[in-house]
């Protein structure tokens, strides 16, 4: 005795639906994570954005053309002061992230926008840091004083 076969339209009707159960499966498996999310900020600018300078006052004044006055050298942070023909800000700099975000923390007290790196953080105008972020990459965050 021969087992039964299956009806060609059923067979045809049961492989589609396990197609279309196992689609979401397979999509969501093989997608780019970074496609979920949608465009990141730095892509949708029209001015490119370098990827964000390393941990130096020294690189980050020889990337923006400045001649940087050092204010702080100290284990915590280094800081330093940019006078140019553009406008001035302060360049400070970190010896770990840790000690960046705890910075960023009490800035937060008073206000301020700053282009934000890699164990560094730049404060100046907002129009200014928008022309440095061109140069050196990073993010513009602006931070709430106390109200």
């Amino acid at each position: 005795m021969t087992a039964p076969r299956a009806h060609p339209a059923r067979a045809a009707m049961a492989a589609l639906a396990v197609s279309l159960l196992l689609a979401p499966l397979a999509i969501g498996c093989s997608a780019d994570p970074a496609a979920k999310e949608g465009p990141s900020p730095r892509k949708a600018t029209a001015t490119p954005v370098p990827s964000p300078a390393p941990a130096s006052i020294e690189k980050i004044a020889s990337m923006t053309g400045c001649a940087a006055e050092m204010r702080t050298d100290a284990d915590e942070l280094r800081e330093a002061v940019c006078v140019t023909s553009e406008g001035n800000w302060i360049v400070t700099t970190f010896p770990t992230e840790k000690l960046k975000l705890t910075w960023l923390d009490t800035a937060s007290m008073y206000g301020g926008t700053y282009l934000v790196g890699p164990k560094w953080a730049i404060g100046a105008e907002p129009r200014l840091l928008k022309k440095l972020r061109t140069k050196v990459g990073g993010e513009v965050e602006a931070l709430r004083g106390m109200s």
